[in-house]
């Protein structure tokens, strides 16, 4: 069982945006930028391409929902997007609010914020998701 499956079983825990039937999507805990969430497919799933193809249209439509809310609650010009996978082998997508390019290179340092801010960043963003 990867740790994603172990945050959505609640085994391990995040600071949960958004879910519904399919997806969940919760803050990256080592945020590239303030804001940073990943956006994954209940089922276990190691890449992204090997999802059925409604699957992975629907999480898109999910991670757009969710953009939209990270854009109106982290101040940003928009949302980066990036699915790499390499670094736990369950599928996911990477919504990055930036304001220039290189805010998504993922080689830049980490932010380091307490779990005070993350669970605000957490609360600002559920305000904004439209389902």
């Amino acid at each position: 069982m990867t740790i994603f499956s172990r945050i959505i079983q609640g085994e391990i825990p995040c600071y949960k945006i958004a879910e519904d039937e399919n997806f969940f999507a919760f803050l990256d805990i080592s945020p590239m930028t303030k804001g940073h969430t990943l956006v994954i497919p209940k089922i276990e799933e190691d890449y992204i391409f090997n999802l059925d193809d409604k699957l992975v249209g629907d999480m898109m439509i999910f991670a757009k929902k969710v953009a939209r809310a990270i854009q109106q609650a982290v101040p940003c010009v928009r949302i980066g997007v990036a699915v790499l996978g390499m670094e736990v082998p369950h599928a996911h997508i990477h919504l990055v609010p930036i304001k220039k390019e290189s805010d998504l290179n993922f080689k830049n340092p980490k932010l380091k914020l307490d779990p005070e801010e993350m669970i605000l960043i957490a609360q600002n963003i559920r305000k904004h998701i439209i389902m």
